[in-house]
């Protein structure tokens, strides 16, 4: 618990230094050393496509380090403010809202515990809002710290509070998510979603890709969708060989017993068979 909080601290400070189009792929790297340790230490077998996912993680992330944009030179709160309340990303806090309480209360009721979709959907879409709170917070801190006190204006003040908020309905969506579908399937769609749209939230918001020119996003891209594809194989294929295979004496010694049953002995044949020697058959 310890390293987790201390992880998660660092993961918070990384936004203070780095966009959130690098920061939040980079996520990835935590489920490889989570199935090589697993691998070491609780002897959970790491097959060949784990493997292969692993590899895909890093090949990606690396990808994705080399040509990430430059982070912008931020001085104060306010300026995050005034990016957060321009017209296009008002537009899409608006609709992210929006369909948020459409989920909740329209669809959680219904569809909730049938469709995956509806809980990771919520989670999703809440924490690419997050994540640019998350920014404008640590970025806060950072000026703070450096001897310019962020903390006496209320927008610093109103971007931790969305946090708060949006980190509580997270939890609780994906505590609900992980309670009611299978791990191995919300782990990696969660992820699929929340990156996807965080990327998409951050370049609307600090317009990341504003300096880089055509073939440096397509690179970026092209890293972004090979840690997704690590990413399920390494979920999709982890209980692979964990459950035993039924011999195959065993199976066919089954298929024989099951076709002798359906079989009718030739010592109670009989075209008119009584009632009696049914009841017994």
């Amino acid at each position: 618990m310890i390293a987790m909080i201390v992880g998660e601290i660092a993961n918070f400070a990384a936004y203070a230094f780095a966009p959130a189009i690098l920061v939040t792929p980079l996520g990835a790297l935590s489920i490889i050393f989570s199935s090589v340790l697993a691998h070491i230490i609780l002897k959970e077998k790491l097959h060949i496509f784990g493997m292969l996912g692993c590899v895909l993680c890093v090949v990606g992330s690396t990808t994705i380090v080399l040509h990430a944009p430059h982070e912008k030179d931020i001085e104060s709160v306010k300026q995050v403010w005034h990016l957060a309340t321009e017209p296009g990303f008002l537009v899409y806090a608006g609709i992210v809202i929006v369909v948020v309480l459409v989920l909740i209360f329209y669809y959680v009721p219904r569809n909730g515990r049938t469709h995956m979709i509806v809980y990771i959907g919520i989670c999703s879409l809440m924490g690419s809002l997050t994540v640019m709170c998350v920014k404008a917070v640590s970025i806060a801190l950072k000026l703070t710290f450096g001897g310019n006190n962020q903390f006496i204006y209320f927008q610093a003040w109103f971007f931790t509070i969305v946090v708060v908020v949006c980190c509580l309905l997270q939890i609780n969506y994906l505590n609900k998510a992980l309670d009611t579908f299978n791990t191995a399937v919300v782990s990696p769609v969660y992820y699929v979603m929340f990156t996807s749209l965080t990327i998409f939230a951050s370049m609307i918001m600090f317009k990341d890709w504003d300096s880089q020119n055509g073939s440096q996003i397509a690179t970026e891209l092209c890293g972004f969708v090979t840690i997704l594809s690590g990413t399920f194989l390494l979920h999709k294929t982890k209980d692979m060989g964990s459950t035993p295979a039924v011999p195959l004496p065993a199976a066919e010694l089954t298929r024989q017993f099951s076709g002798n049953c359906n079989h009718e002995h030739p010592k109670h044949s009989s075209r008119n068979p009584s009632p009696d020697r049914n009841f017994r058959e």
